[in-house]
């Protein structure tokens, strides 16, 4: 395939080029029109694409379903497969379906439907992000107080056994974390982040060396005050970590979000943290690990007002950085490909137009309106 007339963001920068051709599920190369063979011109399907942006795929490293599907109520290949159909119509090419606090047998579930699934990749799956269960339970949020616990030995060493291919990332609270535990999935190659913390600035301190990052800057942690700065003090004054953030305007305000980029910069990363009813138009309620979940005044909340995840899809987090966070478009697309390419480590093949990379990519209009989306080299017009 030769996608044409493309305003093309590599991954780091708008480059002069403007055609890609790709061949099976790889780019091979990224040139001038002009510069293409007979050859490749006769065997292969022309795309124009009018000069629209045409991006890396994006890449979701919290997403707890979307398409009317819940990961933690179906964890299945089906549900999963939902997921990334419904993903690729927002520009999102690959994803870690999020598993939130949860019994230990829907840990070992989630594991072995991944291990269970041939080429996870084909699918946009580069791992699991498994959100708790050892968190804290003052800052729970939607997660049910019942399930909160620290892991036994056992559930740590077999998810440290399935390896970073399954597991990508796991969110810990650093004053739940035990240092033996943290050891056994560092080990495994597994990022570790912050989150659903009430820790104090020097609690994280003590085990920062164990530390990535964060999971949704700002929500179900401390917060940064004068004479305790918290998790997210911390956050800012670590050059080391990084953190994904919700860009929907109501997880954050956008001046907040502006701030974090400030003090930041490419440490920060976007994410949806998208349930169920994203990317659908008509559901009203739904169950996120036996708490019902309501729509009110366009948010997503318990009945008690804590908020439930959010409906964000990925081009709307671009659209939103680009509109309300007076981020460059270079800048908030970076924050949707290669960022977090990098944090998970696969960056040698995702994140970036390169030749050899993988041909997942996403054109879109001037009103942020993605018009086509390839995914291993496969192409779906909207």
């Amino acid at each position: 395939m030769i996608i044409k007339n493309a305003k093309i963001f590599d991954g780091e920068k708008f480059i002069e080029k403007n055609t890609v051709l790709l061949e099976k599920t790889l780019i091979k190369k990224v040139l001038n029109f002009n510069e293409l063979t007979e050859k490749e011109l006769v065997e292969n399907e022309i795309v124009d694409i009018e000069g629209m942006v045409l991006s890396p795929g994006f890449i979701d490293l919290q997403i707890n379903g979307c398409g009317g599907v819940l990961f933690n109520d179906d964890i299945s290949e089906k549900g999963l497969k939902i997921m990334n159909e419904t993903n690729k119509r927002f520009g999102c090419t690959s994803f870690l379906p999020t598993l939130i606090t949860s019994p230990d047998e829907k840990i070992l579930s989630a594991i072995k439907t991944l291990k269970g699934i041939k080429d996870l990749e084909e699918i946009g799956v580069l791992g699991l992000h498994i959100e708790g269960p050892y968190i804290s339970v003052e800052k729970k949020g939607i997660h049910r107080p019942e399930y909160i616990r620290v892991l036994s030995d056992e559930i740590v060493q077999k998810i440290a056994d399935a390896g970073r291919k399954i597991t990508r990332i796991i969110t810990i609270a650093p004053e739940k974390a035990k240092i033996k535990h943290l050891e056994i999935l560092r080990k495994a190659g597994i990022k570790i982040n912050m989150g659903h913390s009430n820790a104090t600035y020097d609690e994280c301190e003590e085990k920062k060396e164990y530390y990535d990052g964060a999971t949704h800057l700002y929500n179900a942690m401390s917060p940064l005050e004068s004479r305790n700065p918290g998790v997210v003090g911390f956050l800012f004054n670590d050059d080391k970590l990084s953190a994904g953030i919700i860009v929907d305007g109501l997880h954050s305000k956008f001046c907040a979000v502006e701030i974090a980029k400030k003090i930041m910069k490419e440490r920060l990363y976007l994410v949806t943290d998208a349930v169920s009813p994203a990317g659908t138009t008509d559901m009203k309620e739904f169950m996120f690990e036996g708490n019902k979940v309501l729509c009110v005044d366009d948010k997503w909340v318990s009945p008690s007002g804590t908020l439930g995840g959010s409906t964000l899809v990925m081009i709307d987090g671009v659209k939103n950085l680009v509109k309300y966070v007076n981020q460059p478009l270079e800048e908030a697309l970076k924050m949707a490909t290669s960022y977090p390419a990098k944090f998970i480590s696969v960056n040698d093949r995702y994140g970036y137009i390169k030749e050899g990379y993988i041909a997942d990519l996403t054109y879109f209009d001037n009103n942020f309106n993605i018009k086509g989306t390839i995914s291993k080299g496969n192409i779906q017009k909207y």
